[in-house]
């Protein structure tokens, strides 16, 4: 069995690294894409070490015996970043990824990594005499040496236990990371079912990475919240009927409303109402049903635009509809999918108590950020067309 999981980036060719992300930084600062800000330099140095020192280990192939010799030569530790939501994690990441010359690396989400994760290991042959963890990582590190993940967050025992073992592995085998999280490792699936099975992680994460918090004071995500009033409307009265409405008319040219339904993955999707890449959807019918990031990546990649209506102010007990609407943030922001909403409550009061609430504050602040002109001014990827059932 063949699954190719993790590609190779292009090579860019890079042949003076000292002082470059400092140099790429600041230039955005003069182009005044991003304020300067003295946390984020910070931060930026400990990428800058590692960007010095990781082609180095991209040599031709390595016995492990001789990769760990290297390894310890150079001192080439993963990193770690860790702090509030809206600091500039991904962008420092984004600088950093961009400007590392090397062909094996791969930037992923890491709700996306767990969902090729588990698809290799349901599809690996059992009868194999190599365990499946031992597989998969023996399988990454072939084709990369560098990974890069964004939003690294452990909220199901399954995935914790999994990724124990298989960190543990790909560790081993030389393989460097970079991971941007909103929780300091220690307080990774705090309070989760087992975590004590969970700590060795901890400590091997620990051990492997340098652990830097970024701690700017300011949410860059909420300072360009300037048309949040135009694409999110709360509460839940007649005008927000009419707020849904009037979006949908404007995007679609006035198409007549009427439920349609996907196929995804030989299960059945009904929503409110399509018009070529524009979807219209109440909250229960992507939040309160079996849903999972498949069939939302379904979604992201065939609308340009969804209309979520009635979103909630959601209970402790509602902790399953908010992991959900987490993950559908999660994957319609990373495909620059334009979000409108009407809610009962602000972003901020959607999900306050109960599992993942601190979790919940990144979506909050995605939330704001995929209400502002620039998010809705960038460009998204070409969709394709869906077959769909009336």
């Amino acid at each position: 069995m063949r699954i190719n999981l993790f590609k190779s980036s292009p090579l860019s060719s890079q042949p003076d690294l000292s002082g470059l992300l400092e140099k790429q930084y600041r230039r955005l600062v003069a182009q005044h894409h991003i304020h300067f800000d003295n946390a984020q330099l910070s931060a930026l140095r400990h990428l800058q070490v590692l960007l010095e020192k990781i082609p180095s280990l991209a040599a031709p192939p390595l016995s492990r015996f001789l990769l760990r010799a290297k390894l310890r030569q150079h001192a080439c530790q993963s990193v770690y970043i860790f702090g509030d939501v809206g600091r500039g994690k991904s962008m420092l990441m984004s600088l950093f990824f961009e400007a590392c010359p090397i062909q094996q690396k791969r930037r992923v989400h890491f709700s996306a990594f767990m969902q090729e994760v588990h698809r290799f290991i349901h599809e690996y042959p059992h009868q194999q005499q190599t365990d499946a963890i031992t597989a998969l990582a023996k399988s990454i590190r072939e084709t990369t040496l560098l990974l890069c993940f964004d939003e690294f967050h452990i909220t199901d025992i399954a995935d914790a236990m999994i990724l124990g073992r298989l960190f543990t592995k790909l560790f081993d085998l030389g393989l460097v990371m970079v991971i941007t999280s909103n929780r300091h490792p220690s307080d990774l699936y705090q309070g989760g079912l087992l975590r004590e099975q969970f700590l060795f992680f901890i400590q091997i994460l620990q051990a492997s990475a340098h652990i830097v918090e970024l701690v700017a004071q300011q949410d860059y995500r909420r300072s360009s919240q300037s048309a949040l009033h135009q694409h999110y409307y709360f509460p839940l009265d007649e005008q927000a009927k009419q707020f849904a409405q009037r979006h949908f008319d404007e995007l679609s040219h006035f198409a007549k409303i009427r439920p349609a339904s996907l196929t995804i993955q030989g299960h059945s999707l009904l929503l409110t109402a399509i018009h070529q890449s524009i979807a219209l959807a109440q909250f229960n019918e992507l939040c309160a049903t079996a849903l999972g990031s498949a069939d939302y990546l379904y979604l992201a990649q065939k609308f340009s635009h969804l209309i979520l209506m009635g979103i909630p102010k959601l209970r402790a007990e509602q902790r399953n509809e908010a992991k959900r609407l987490v993950t559908l943030i999660d994957v319609l922001y990373e495909h620059k999918v334009k979000l409108i909403c009407t809610a009962e409550v602000p972003a901020e009061q959607i999900y306050t108590e109960g599992d993942g609430a601190f979790e919940f504050k990144r979506t909050v602040s995605r939330l704001i950020e995929m209400q502002s002109d620039a998010y809705h001014q960038s460009a998204s990827p070409i969709r394709l067309g869906i077959a769909l059932q009336h």
